[in-house]
């Protein structure tokens, strides 16, 4: 039977850890809310050469019932879980109700993936796990609000709670990216569209370098009770990822930039690009995180080169357009 579980686990970091788990050899269970969409993704996984199984299961994080039939069994939940972006008010209640289910099936230990939100504006040039949490957004105040959940259970002793927290992530099959428009610019020759400034530091992690992260850190009982950093391999820009990017097509760089006040003007029609406003600071101020606490913990990360990263995400682009 599966004993790790990953709930939300369609998007992209769960086809990573996904992945992992298939190199272990573990058996591992996928929950999410719609069964087609996980059975695109996880029916017929290729098994590792130890025989890895998947086992598919959908879930209502409403029905209490059903979150803890999804836990059932389960000694270490993933938990992956994305809400609408302009609903962000559903973070702390989704995780409420799978911590109560969780926790009553027995579940050891929850690890939660996290973002940079809850940081809110860097108050360091490199921002460690000491850097104070004062979301200065109601997205950041709702992650904080979802990790403080986890963190006062484990403090309680009801679970053991551990969180993983990522900057802005892409690769092969990632569409929820800053990049991925350019990227498929750069495969057919056309424009990319970009929201600027782009030359401003940045850092990004490629997704297939966080799932084997995700499961060492999982592992470690020392983990349990605080929250750890992730950052990318070393920093650098959208512009700097976006010349990578057409440089590996060899075709003509194209971008298109736009600023918080053209986001402003689109998302008049768009209500996705007006919830971009909110998190614009980003973009100016970016948080680059320190990752040494986690390193020293598992003895070393594996990080893949930008310029590599770029390459096999250009190339998956290319082997999918046929």
């Amino acid at each position: 039977m599966a004993k790790i579980a990953l709930f939300g686990a369609a998007g992209a970091i769960g086809r990573s850890l996904a992945d992992a788990l298939q190199q272990r050899g573990e058996d591992y269970r996928v929950v999410g809310r719609d069964r087609a969409r996980l059975e695109k993704t996880f029916d017929g996984d290729p098994k590792a050469e130890r025989g890895a199984q998947v086992e598919i299961v959908t879930w209502n994080p409403d029905d209490p019932a059903s979150v803890r039939a999804a836990a059932s069994g389960i000694d270490t939940l993933i938990y992956l879980v994305g809400v609408p972006y302009d609903h962000f008010e559903l973070h702390p209640p989704t995780m409420r109700k799978t911590l109560d289910g969780a926790i009553a099936e027995g579940v050891r230990r929850v690890l939660l993936i996290a973002t940079v939100y809850p940081y809110g504006t860097p108050q360091t040039p490199k921002v460690a796990e000491d850097h104070p949490r004062n979301p200065t957004t109601f997205k950041g105040r709702m992650r904080k609000e979802q990790e403080d959940m986890l963190m006062a259970e484990d403090a309680a002793g009801r679970v053991e709670g551990v969180i993983l927290r990522l900057p802005d992530f892409y690769g092969p099959g990632v569409e929820a990216s800053f990049l991925d428009n350019v990227f498929k610019a750069a495969v057919n020759g056309e424009t990319g569209d970009m929201i600027g400034p782009i030359d401003t530091p940045h850092e990004f992690v490629y997704v297939p370098d966080v799932g084997p992260v995700a499961l060492a850190l999982a592992a470690k009982p020392e983990a349990r009770g605080r929250w750890w950093n992730l950052a990318g391999a070393g920093v650098t820009s959208q512009k700097q990822m976006a010349k990578m990017a057409f440089a590996a097509t060899g075709k003509p760089m194209k971008t298109r930039i736009a600023g918080k006040m053209m986001l402003r003007v689109i998302g008049l029609f768009k209500p996705f690009m007006k919830e971009l406003v909110e998190m614009h600071y980003l973009q100016t101020t970016p948080v680059l995180m320190d990752d040494t606490m986690l390193s020293n913990l598992l003895d070393g990360l594996k990080k893949t080169p930008y310029e590599e990263g770029v390459r096999r995400t250009v190339e998956s682009l290319r082997e999918a357009r046929g």
